[in-house]
């Protein structure tokens, strides 16, 4: 176990100097700078400005110096936002993005379970058939489709929900609802193909020649072994969701990361997106590594390391 634990942090760690490393090449590769936009200003203070965030050293040691800092866990102060670092930028930010996408992922769990087992215990009935088209549709339609939907409808039309902005509970039904769509049908989907696959095994008919009740087969033998496969997937997807709200933020006005990261793209600012770039691959490793731990709480026949017993 501890030897597997350090191989992965290992292997992390090699993963997310890559993503640095990339990241950061690409970013100066590209011409033009975060103060070339900059309109009437003389060369004189242009080349203090960049003096003073050392852009005008060789790329080479902006890197190196970058690499060292990070260590230290210092992402370096925003060249755009004036006073602030990019510390401060996350510490701000990220928790308003957290509270939308655990909103979201709350929403598809809750909705996306019942519903793939419901289709699968009533499966090719009216109900299965109903679940498949919702879940179909949800799949189709990206979330910032459904954020422009439910806007016009449930702000506009009917007035029930404010459109954007994050001051309260109401401020948050729907771009959570909005950010859920898509999680939601395909969790329902994959439980409801997990659970055929698992109801049609052998030791599923046993306990029912055992005279099991449904409920204790359903709920202490079927739905844990269904689940394996959406565990795996509700890893990715909280880090996908966690790390991909930016539309939806845009969209609402959140002023959660995903806005910085977009805003610091446009300007530029070399430091916000290196350090929110750095801190969401953290983040899905992160995520990636816990779902490899819930593995063997769900099935004790998997073992870390990936040995498996007969």
């Amino acid at each position: 176990m501890i030897s597997y634990l350090l191989k992965r942090i290992l292997n992390s760690c090699v993963v997310l100097w890559l993503v640095i490393t990339i990241t950061f090449f690409l970013m100066h590769a590209i011409p033009g700078g975060p103060f070339t936009t900059e309109k009437n200003l003389p060369p004189a203070i242009m080349q203090n400005i960049e003096a003073r965030y050392k852009l005008n050293d060789p790329l080479w040691k902006q890197y190196t110096d970058y690499l060292v800092n990070l260590t230290r866990l210092d992402l370096g102060p925003s060249f755009k936002y004036q006073g602030r670092t990019v510390n401060n930028i996350i510490a701000q930010g990220f928790p308003v993005s957290f509270h939308l996408g655990m909103n979201s992922i709350g929403i598809a769990v809750l909705l996306g379970i019942p519903a793939g087992v419901m289709s699968a215990l009533k499966h090719n009935q009216w109900q299965d058939r109903a679940i498949m088209l919702l879940t179909t549709f949800g799949v189709a339609v990206p979330s910032f489709v459904l954020a422009a939907v439910l806007i016009h409808v449930f702000a506009i039309k009917l007035s029930l929900l404010p459109a954007a902005m994050w001051n309260g509970w109401q401020f948050q039904v729907l771009p959570s609802l909005a950010l859920a769509g898509m999680p939601t049908s395909y969790i329902a989907r994959l439980t409801r193909s997990s659970m055929l696959d698992v109801l049609g095994q052998d030791y599923i008919k046993t306990a029912k020649a055992k005279g099991l009740t449904s409920y204790v087969i359903m709920y202490r033998h079927a739905l844990k072994n269904a689940l394996i496969p959406v565990v795996t997937y509700i890893g990715p997807m909280a880090a996908g969701i966690l790390t991909g709200s930016f539309v939806i933020e845009t969209l609402f006005a959140i002023p959660g990361l995903g806005r910085y990261f977009v805003t610091s793209i446009y300007n530029r600012d070399y430091t916000v997106i290196l350090g929110v770039t750095v801190f969401y691959s953290f983040l899905v490793i992160a995520l990636n590594m816990i779902v490899d731990m819930i593995y063997p709480v769900l099935d004790p026949r998997i073992k870390l390391g990936g040995n498996q017993e007969e």
